[in-house]
């Protein structure tokens, strides 16, 4: 990499005035602009008027103890130690003690190139990545939309889990937004500046994938070190085989894994986030996911309602999708009422995922025009009919009959169902009645449907 040595300053601070002239004239030839100083009190007044990027300091002078004048000298700029050879040992100290590196005299031209071209180098990598950083941050920030008490209570939660460490669970329905609340903590929690990566995970991903191998000497990482002092966010968790829980259970419990071929345990240092789409305590019950997994998780939980729980988000979701979303193409779009109209009064089987795509076909059938009309969003006609949340603690039940007793009792139990994301516990706790009598409930619905199809 080639690195432009352009304000690039480097302050010289070398008692032996002999060496001191030759290394500043190196400096010079080697393209930096270079003042020095031969001591302590001489190097202050030099700082005055000169702002280095490096400082090259000799451990010895007249008026000072180089060790002793580090600290104060880094409150300037990185400093570099310049030793003789058997001062090695204080040299490392130093280095130990804040300074970037150590050069021995006599410093040839090459090894003083060398060194100085790989500080800067350094220096620009970490001013690129600190950049890409926080330019990846910004693209990715996502706010958690909606004015409903349930989206607040997830605000809540994600801000208030963000400052752990312990591993999170999220759970919701497919489209809700379960990444974005996941991506939510990492921007909060003290990893910010780290990565986020999110795996799906199905059964055939490989622990090689997540833990890496080791291969003929050398380490190839997995996931997990991918993620080094930042989030892993595992998405579908139910969906890894036993043996994959069993591996993963070990890693969060210890805070440290094993890649494939390798004999020394390397430490974890990723925040484990995971994201389901199913009642996990059913999967425990049936052997499908590890106890000892799902009671880890379960005990930081963040629950997303469906869309169609919270009604009063959708308008606000719809305008942020709009404002957020760069295709305007120079008109500035706006939702008419009929059509905030018939966004509410649609019942959402996809989620956010499914108003977005909604919002984008509306944007692109307006065309040039600034209204997006009902027409424009392409929803079925029938949306007001369908079955519905009228509002998160009301409920609407439609039928094009009059029902039985048994009918309003199965579509209201389904429909908490479904607004749950299948989770029987909360069925049950709206319902006023024990987790074992909804079991039965559901199990008789799932019978009288099997003998109306039969």
């Amino acid at each position: 990499m080639e690195v432009s040595r352009r304000q690039q300053r480097i302050l010289l601070v070398e008692d032996d005035k002999t060496l001191n002239r030759l290394m500043r004239d190196q400096l010079e030839r080697l393209g930096y602009e270079a003042r020095s100083a031969t001591t302590r009190e001489e190097t202050l007044e030099v700082l005055k008027e000169f702002s280095p990027e490096l400082a090259i300091l000799d451990i010895r002078l007249p008026d000072a103890d180089g060790m002793s004048f580090l600290p104060e000298l880094r409150e300037y700029c990185a400093v570099m130690m310049l030793t003789a050879y058997g001062s090695i040992d204080q040299a490392v100290n130093a280095v130990k003690a804040g300074a970037t590196e150590f050069l021995v005299k006599p410093v040839s031209p090459q090894n003083l190139e060398l060194t100085l071209a790989r500080f800067f180098e350094t220096v620009a990598l970490k001013r690129d990545l600190a950049f890409w950083q926080a330019q990846a941050q910004s693209a990715t920030r996502v706010e958690l939309v909606g004015v409903s008490a349930d989206m607040a209570r997830v605000r809540e939660l994600a801000t208030m889990f963000a400052a752990t460490e312990a591993p999170i669970m999220i759970c919701g329905e497919s489209g809700v937004g379960k990444g974005a609340v996941a991506m939510a903590i990492h921007a909060q929690s003290p990893r910010a500046n780290g990565r986020f990566i999110a795996v799906d995970c199905d059964v055939d991903l490989s622990e090689s994938d997540l833990f890496g191998h080791q291969e003929k000497g050398a380490m190839q990482e997995g996931l997990i070190a991918a993620a080094d002092n930042g989030s892993i966010f595992l998405n579908d968790i139910d969906k890894l085989s036993l043996h994959m829980q069993a591996k993963l259970l070990r890693v969060m419990e210890t805070g440290t894994y094993r890649p494939l071929g390798a004999t020394a345990s390397l430490p974890a240092s990723a925040r484990f986030l995971a994201a389901t789409g199913v009642d996990l305590e059913t999967m425990v019950h049936s052997g499908r996911f590890k106890s000892e997994l799902f009671y880890l998780l379960d005990s930081l939980k963040i629950e997303v309602t469906p869309l169609r729980a919270r009604p009063k988000d959708v308008a606000a979701l719809a305008e942020y999708f709009l404002q957020s979303r760069n295709f305007h193409r120079g008109v500035q779009k706006r939702l008419t009422p009929d059509s905030i109209q018939a966004l509410n009064s649609y019942n959402w089987p996809g989620n956010l995922r499914e108003l977005r795509n909604v919002v984008e076909r509306g944007v692109i059938m307006s065309a040039g025009a600034e209204p997006i009309e009902p027409a424009h969003l392409g929803l079925p006609n029938h949306a007001a009919a369908l079955p519905s949340v009228a509002g998160e603690t009301g409920v609407t039940l439609r039928f094009d009959h009059r029902p039985t007793m048994d009918e309003m009792r199965d579509s209201y139990v389904a429909l908490l169902l479904d607004s749950f994301g299948g989770n029987r516990k909360q069925v049950a706790r709206t319902l006023g009645i024990s987790e074992r009598n909804t079991y039965r409930i559901l199990k008789k619905i799932e019978e009288n449907k099997q003998s109306r199809n039969s």
